[in-house]
């Protein structure tokens, strides 16, 4: 069915058109007109499944055969794979990053090995490969205005900024580029769930939350979004059904990290729940960038931790109240409108969504409100910013149902742009183990604490001198092989940097390597290359040997011999000799050479020849 043009007007108005009731938000919660463009040609679609649930989660899902492990840095991937073989895994690199997905055979028990390998001292964690769930719900039939701009200030910061020049990378099930109101926005993108370059949408969850981070603004057709000028990313991570797993959201990040995105949405719930995840969204933390997730739509206490990887979102309604159906618990670090949010969907059409899927992107296109407005500003910057300026709701200060509060995109953007963007306050480091005067052997962990007014982004680890690795993701440690220096004192030193290029150096930590040298009781190989055995000489004589060792040809010396006294010595692989002949007596003499290696292993060799 095809709905009439709907202008965005001041008043309360409602329309009959097939059926469908249409009604206009009352004018206190419309963005100002100029700003917004018109709902033209809406087109919705047929009813989703269902309403959002608030039944709960249902049990976790995990993929056959994988996990997911985060090592410390420096492990060579040899190490690794000597670690996983044990198990019969074979282990896989997400990007550039530290984590790996591991590939079990068969026969194997996923849980029991993520439990042993956790334990493992060269690894950050160890989990299993879970299945998320999309964090949408059902559409409202009834036909709304875009309420939620105007409620968190957005036709405001449109003075300031509206996105230019930002990356918002979608994790999702694709994104419909064709749609008009996206087309204009879309960049490169890839598709972690078949691994090509097909970023298309197979579900329509993906268009719709691009929709509302970053659909075009003011060109006069569609929706507006918050950030209507910011470049979107499509980053496949999930199936036709919209289900994703850890990997392919690890994946995504990373990748999307490594190739410009500023701000990464991700509208999938249990995300904050993985470790992997989190060591993702922090590799791209240290890059610049911000990750925002949905707090999940079961409407109960998710019971995860809180972190400072990324930034949860619960949704609010029109009356700045948490919806019933949202997800909350201490994770929660925002919220936003999330509840009959106008927003475009595959096909080219436009639907009222419901879900912390739409209140997340909401929140993503703030911070690309924010950065484009200051493009100076470090991550956590923004981040401290974006929570500064939240409309407190609930319990004062941060609580489990709203975070810091309900997303000010007015707010936010000025705070950025009144915000000094030079941070000139170092980190600090420090090297908690081993200790100080440790004996050392083999492939050893290195643990370092570290601190800093607005975050530390990376930390290098230093061995006498040398970078021989660098953490992005705390808590940082390092995998440190010290059979690659010689035996006796050497110095450790951690270099702590933060997002502004501040750095500190930790106080040194001398410990003494003292690995077993494996004995060398191989020696050399020798031959007399001329003469021949047993053959008739006469005049001047070239003699020549060739020697080669196990260790080397440059730890070798030779000597050569004629008739036991010594003419030539020298080291290296070959000895050469000119023996005149016409002074030795007529019959029969021997040549002998020798030759050691740097153990003291040697090895002899004796011809005869007639003259």
């Amino acid at each position: 069915m095809m709905l009439t043009t709907i202008a965005l007007a001041a008043s309360l108005a409602t329309t009959q058109v097939a059926g469908w009731s249409a009604s206009t938000a009352a004018a206190g919660n419309l963005p100002r007109a100029a700003k917004l463009a018109t709902l033209g040609n809406l087109n919705p679609q047929a009813l989703l499944d269902a309403a959002p649930s608030s039944a709960g989660p249902t049990a976790p899902v995990f993929a056959p055969g994988r996990l997911l492990i985060g090592v410390r840095a420096g492990l060579s991937e040899i190490e690794l794979g000597k670690i996983v073989a044990v198990h019969g895994g074979k282990g896989r690199r997400i990007g550039r990053s530290n984590l790996y997905i591991v590939d079990l055979p068969g026969n194997g028990s996923e849980k029991a090995i993520a439990a042993l390998l956790a334990k493992h001292p060269q690894l950050k964690f160890a989990e299993q490969d879970q299945r998320v769930a999309p964090a949408f719900a059902a559409n409202d039939p009834y036909v709304g205005s875009e309420w939620h701009l105007g409620k968190i200030g957005a036709d405001i910061a449109w003075d300031s900024a509206q996105g230019s020049n930002i990356t918002i990378a979608i994790l999702d099930s694709g994104v419909d580029a064709s749609h008009p109101d996206l087309s204009a926005r879309m960049v490169a993108g890839w598709n972690f769930y078949d691994n090509n370059a097909d970023t298309s949408d197979v579900n329509g969850h993906g268009t719709a939350v691009a929709g509302a981070s970053a659909a075009t603004s003011n060109n006069g057709q569609g929706v507006a979004s918050v950030a209507g000028q910011a470049r979107i990313m499509p980053v496949r991570i999930a199936d036709a059904n919209a289900y994703a797993y850890w990997s392919t959201v690890a994946q995504g990040l990373t990748w999307a990290a490594d190739n410009g995105a500023r701000v990464a949405n991700i509208s999938y719930v249990g995300v904050a729940a993985s470790s992997t995840v989190q060591s993702a969204a922090n590799y791209m933390k240290s890059k610049g960038g911000l990750v925002v997730v949905a707090a999940g739509n079961n409407g109960i206490d998710e019971g995860f931790a809180p972190t400072t990887s990324m930034i949860p979102v619960s949704a609010t309604d029109s009356n700045d109240v948490k919806t019933s159906w949202s997800s909350y618990g201490n994770f929660v670090a925002m919220s936003a409108p999330g509840q009959t949010i106008w927003t475009t969907v595959r096909g080219g059409g436009y639907q009222a969504w419901w879900g912390t899927s739409l209140a997340s992107p909401v929140v993503a296109g703030v911070v690309g409100l924010m950065m484009s407005a200051k493009p100076g500003l470090t991550s956590t910057q923004v981040e401290s910013l974006l929570f500064a300026t939240a409309v407190d709701l609930g319990a004062a200060g941060r609580d489990a149902y709203y975070g810091y509060g309900r997303v000010n995109a007015a707010a936010a953007v000025q705070a950025s742009l009144a915000a000094q963007a030079v941070d000139t306050q170092p980190p600090t480091s420090a090297i908690s183990a081993p200790l100080g005067n440790s004996s050392v052997t083999g492939v050893i962990p290195i643990d370092v604490s570290t601190s800093d007014n607005i975050g530390v982004s990376k930390v290098e680890l230093r061995v006498n001198g040398t970078t021989v690795a660098t953490d992005t993701a705390g808590p940082f440690g390092f995998s440190w092989d010290s059979t690659r220096v010689a035996n006796g004192i050497n110095t450790l030193v951690a270099v702590a940097y933060d997002a502004a290029g501040n750095s500190t150096a930790s106080s040194a930590v001398s410990v003494n390597v003292a690995n077993n040298v494996p004995v060398d009781s191989t020696a050399p190989l020798l031959s007399i290359a001329n003469p021949a055995d047993g053959s008739r000489v006469s005049g001047t004589l070239a003699i020549s040997t060739v020697a080669s060792d196990n260790s080397g040809a440059a730890g070798i010396t030779q000597q050569l011999f004629v008739d036991g006294k010594l003419v030539a010595s020298g080291s290296g692989g070959n000895l050469s000799y000119s023996w005149n002949t016409r002074k030795a007596t007529a019959g029969s003499h021997s040549i002998q050479a020798t030759a050691s290696d740097a153990a003291g292993n040697k090895t002899t060799t004796l011809i005869a020849v007639t003259k």
